[in-house]
């Protein structure tokens, strides 16, 4: 199993929900486009708002299957890296290697309001994973992305999930049910590498962190995070206790990092 050792750095100085923006299951609507079933591409899209990201202002964004969105560029990388050392503008609630072209539902998105707000969401409902050769299996993950406008640039970024049962695809080195390898990774980074842009919530890279019905599962609770003069903020508190994240990984067990690899 794979331990990303930056997460435990970064675990004193990131937070998780914070007081304004609620996360939890996936919200209905978003959904008036849809990403034709694919593996690995991206669609561009308005976001309809303004959102000021660490001083970089946007109005528009790329889904990508992969469970994340990018700025400036698409990306079509299916194995997740470090969110804490890219030079990718990124969001992310659950990057790994989805592939809808064979089993799930495709990616969908739009706009819409949240809580009155006008908002964006991206919905990765009912979808699968890469499997070599398109072989059947029947793990299926349901995550959203929400950017909620709060005015003059400011927003919400809210990551809500309703179900994590695979964690990668099998050209990430995973098994046919979707386990172990290069797991999911989730946070945000705005791509410079600079302390206080980047943060990656714990249990990203660590083997079953994230899957339903484990000590750390994403389902248990949304994350969420405000945005305000382009700094990405939130409550301290909110972070679980270094003692209860160090249970977590002695119970997950640590590998090495294994390589990259290709699709066939």
């Amino acid at each position: 199993m794979l331990l990303n050792i930056k997460t435990m750095t970064i675990l004193a100085a990131g937070a998780f929900a914070s007081g304004g923006a609620l996360a939890g299951p996936v919200v209905p609507g978003f959904d008036s486009h849809t990403l034709t079933p694919n593996d690995d591409s991206s669609v561009f899209a308005d976001i309809g708002f303004t959102a000021n990201f660490f001083g970089s202002e946007y109005t528009s964004l790329y889904v990508n299957n992969n469970g994340n969105v990018t700025f400036g560029s698409p990306l079509d990388a299916y194995t997740p890296f470090d969110l804490t050392s890219t030079n990718t503008a990124i969001i992310a609630p659950f990057f790994a290697d989805v592939d809808t072209r064979y089993a799930g539902s495709p990616v969908t998105y739009g706009t819409g309001t949240y809580n009155g707000q006008a908002a964006f969401g991206a919905n990765w409902v009912d979808v699968a994973y890469y499997s070599i050769g398109g072989a059947p299996h029947t793990a299926r993950n349901s995550f959203q992305l929400l950017l909620v406008d709060q005015g003059g640039g400011d927003f919400d970024i809210i990551f809500n999930y309703d179900a994590i049962q695979w964690e990668s695809g099998t050209a990430n080195g995973g098994s046919y049910l979707g386990l172990g390898g290069d797991s999911a990774r989730a946070g945000y980074s705005n791509g410079s590498g600079a302390a206080g842009t980047f943060f990656e919530l714990p249990g990203s890279a660590v083997n079953g962190a994230f899957l339903d019905g484990s000590s750390y599962a994403l389902t248990s609770h949304g994350v969420s995070f405000e945005v305000s003069n382009g700094v990405v903020s939130a409550p301290i508190p909110s972070v679980p206790e270094p003692e209860t994240y160090a249970m977590l990984l002695a119970g997950l067990g640590i590998v090495t990092a294994v390589a990259r690899r290709r699709k066939v």
